[in-house]
């Protein structure tokens, strides 16, 4: 993607939504990607603790 479509989709959504929105909706991405990250590293832990047992 080239900045051109970068720019229109930008547009879209500010026109869709509003610019007092869009911080709100950033924001809950950002705390569901956190949420995200958190429970993939809780899992990967588990994986690392487990491996050694099954050698």
């Amino acid at each position: 993607m080239g900045f051109q479509e970068i720019l229109i989709i930008a547009v879209v959504i500010l026109i869709l939504f509003g610019a007092k929105r869009i911080p709100e909706m950033m924001k809950g991405i950002g705390k569901g990607i956190r949420e995200f990250n958190s429970e993939r590293d809780k899992v990967s832990t588990i994986d690392e603790k487990d491996e050694p047992a099954k050698k």
